[in-house]
């Protein structure tokens, strides 16, 4: 009996505790909702903001704070911060849930562009070194693991102003205007250009809020404006990012958002004509007309930016990094195996690729974006099983460990010689770094806000290129494309209309001429490589120039064209500013170009059966000494069948 009347008040403790927490729930519930009752007033049609368990649940005010019961929008948006997720408020907002993304971010190179910033101010000879020093903003690393030997800093200062009255100096250079005026729009801290193409939020919300092309709001709020230009699609936060969300930023420097999709800046002529009378048929976006080339094969296929970038990429590890080199972990080889081995499902840092498995001996990727899966080619697979050229390349242990994958995948790359850039002291210009800090401190970063701390600044270009890369030596060692960097030819127009400059061209610390060439992976993949010929046969693929264009009679003081990185002796001409990137030396040039003269003979090596016949007879040439022993046989054995 007493057994079973304890047992009794046990359930009967157990559901008062449980009723208690239900109570808890439903009053939490009741409680909340009223306060989005007021702002709900007006913002009727209203997207919830999430559909995960929690965010799901969120009031407005949780997250945008301000005054759901004051009787005027004045009143109601009292304190209100109109984007929760920007920067200058995001520890209060996102931060209380995400504290060490939060974090992680506003030490990643999104946030600090320490690799553009340090990139052109090495180019510019502001700097000694290809080390980054400056940020957007002050930042410091201190949770006390500070990895060197990655490339880690302990801390950045935030970007020097120019003042043309004193001295140029390494702390008071021109260079810092451009990157304020022009380069430095992209960054987490800033809500970046207002145009087509561009429009996006700050802080958290530049990524996982998603903008259209036009930034036109197509929800069902009724109080905002349907046509009104700078809003999200909808009201809604997602980790779901499509590729067009990541080419509101990715549209300069390397290119590689744009070039993702198999577009490229046109010179600008935005052919071809529409229907309507004066009126261009291309779409302009970042400011841009856009020719279309062919899509990276990955794009093709329906994948994101995602599948491929993970978390570390786009948030950073915690570290603050000087170069996108030093902070992105993935490489082609963790999804696509080597020739020796498949996939570990693992990245280039050891830490697993969640979206990937092992299913049935075959390697599938499953998107980040829809869940939908696709099998993953493995490089083993492919020299097993192929034929002709892929096998044979492949097949070169050389090109297997010196070569990057996309050296030879990717067959085309943007390539915008002569960057020429104007200064004009006269005009007064608008600073994406120097923003007044308005009441709701989360629009510090809206491009209204910006202060005319800069001078005005005018860019033109000598000429586009996308076809034949140059290729070099990257920061791991690997045969990577080049493609220009800043290359800058420089005027300053003085306060009295002269120019103090006229195209200038700056000499690097280190002897290099500032007009530059720098490694990417141009994310232009294609399934067909490269030819033999266009790496071995080619000048320009060599970095030795196409040797077309006079950069003197162009008005550039430099005594090489600016497709050029190397003379034939081996000696770099243009600065890189990644460590330890380089163009070929003379022993690389000159074995790359030994190549192509065997390039007549082995390429029958396309005709597997052809070179099956010759190789039964004289076998494989191991070495130099066997190889001039086959050629030797062949040219006798051709004697022999003329003469008779």
């Amino acid at each position: 009996m007493f057994r079973r009347l304890v047992f009794v008040l046990f359930v009967a403790v157990a559901v008062v505790v449980l009723w208690s927490f239900t109570v808890e729930a439903e009053v939490y519930q009741a409680a909340s909702n009223p306060l989005d009752a007021g702002c709900l007033k007006c913002h009727q049609g209203i997207e919830v903001i999430a559909d995960t368990p929690v965010m799901s649940k969120l009031t407005c005010v949780l997250c945008h704070k301000g005054n759901p019961k004051g009787k005027t929008v004045d009143k109601a948006h009292k304190g209100m911060y109109a984007n929760p997720a920007d920067f200058r408020v995001v520890d209060e907002t996102c931060g209380t849930c995400h504290p060490e993304d939060v974090k992680n971010s506003k030490k990643s190179l999104h946030a600090t562009m320490a690799g553009m910033i340090s990139g052109a101010r090495y180019a510019w000879a502001a700097q000694d070194t290809r080390n980054a020093i400056y940020a957007t903003y002050d930042v410091k690393d201190v949770d006390g693991y500070v990895p060197v030997e990655k490339g880690a800093v302990l801390s950045l200062e935030q970007i020097p102003v120019y003042d043309p009255l004193l001295a140029v100096n390494s702390t008071n250079h021109p260079v810092d205007d451009y990157l304020r005026d022009q380069c430095l729009r992209c960054h987490l801290w800033s809500s970046g250009h207002e145009r087509d193409g561009d429009y996006r939020a700050s802080g958290c919300a530049a990524c996982h809020v998603i903008y259209s092309d036009d930034g036109v709001y197509e929800g069902g709020d009724k109080a905002i404006p349907k046509g009104q230009k700078d809003r999200p699609i909808v009201h809604r936060i997602t980790s779901k990012i499509p590729v067009y969300q990541c080419l509101h930023c990715h549209n300069r420097g390397g290119r590689t958002g744009v070039s993702y999709i198999g577009t490229m800046e046109s010179d600008g002529y935005g052919s071809p004509w529409a229907e309507e009378a004066g009126k261009k048929g291309g779409k302009k976006l970042h400011g841009k007309y856009y020719n279309h080339l062919t899509a990276d094969v990955h794009y093709q296929g329906g994948m994101v930016c995602i599948d491929c970038h993970t978390k570390q990429d786009l948030h950073g590890d915690g570290n603050i990094y000087s170069k996108r080199e030093q902070a992105v972990e993935i490489e082609c080889e963790d999804c696509h195996g080597t020739k020796d081995s498949y996939s570990i499902l693992q990245s280039s840092w050891g830490n697993a690729l969640n979206n990937l498995r092992m299913v049935d001996g075959k390697v599938v990727l499953v998107s980040k974006l829809n869940g939908e899966e696709k099998i993953v080619p493995q490089v083993r697979d492919v020299v097993a099983m192929g034929s002709g050229l892929a096998q044979t390349a492949m097949g070169i242990e050389a090109h297997m460990t010196k070569l990057e994958c996309y050296a030879c995948h990717a067959r085309w790359a943007p390539q915008c010689y002569g960057c020429h850039v104007q200064q004009n002291l006269a005009q007064r210009s608008s600073d994406w770094i120097n923003t007044k800090i308005p009441e709701d401190p989360s629009k510090a970063g809206l491009k209204a806000n910006r202060q005319k701390t800069t001078f005005q600044w005018l860019e033109t270009r000598s000429y586009l290129r996308w076809e034949t890369p140059a290729l070099g030596i990257n920061s791991e060692g690997k045969v990577s494309p080049f493609i220009p960097g800043c290359q800058i030819i420089f005027t300053q127009i003085g306060q009295d209309g002269r120019a103090t400059v006229h195209n200038m061209v700056f000499t690097t610390y280190d002897g290099f001429s500032g007009i530059s060439h720098n490694p990417v992976n141009p994310h232009t993949v294609t399934p067909k490589a490269r030819t033999c010929e266009d790496c071995h046969a080619s000048r320009k693929a060599m970095g030795l120039g196409s040797g077309f264009y006079n950069a003197a009679e162009n008005g550039i003081d430099i005594p090489f064209e600016l497709e050029q990185i190397v003379d034939d002796n081996g000696k770099q001409l243009q600065a890189t500013s990644h460590f330890g990137a380089r163009p070929f030396n003379k022993e690389e040039l000159q074995r790359i170009m030994r190549v192509n003269l065997c390039i007549a003979c082995h390429d029958v090596q396309k005709d597997a059966s052809f070179w099956g016949e010759i190789t039964n007879v004289t076998g494989f040439a191991m070495t130099d000494k066997m190889h001039k022993e086959i050629l030797e046989q062949i040219f006798r054995r051709g004697v022999d069948l003329q003469k008779q």
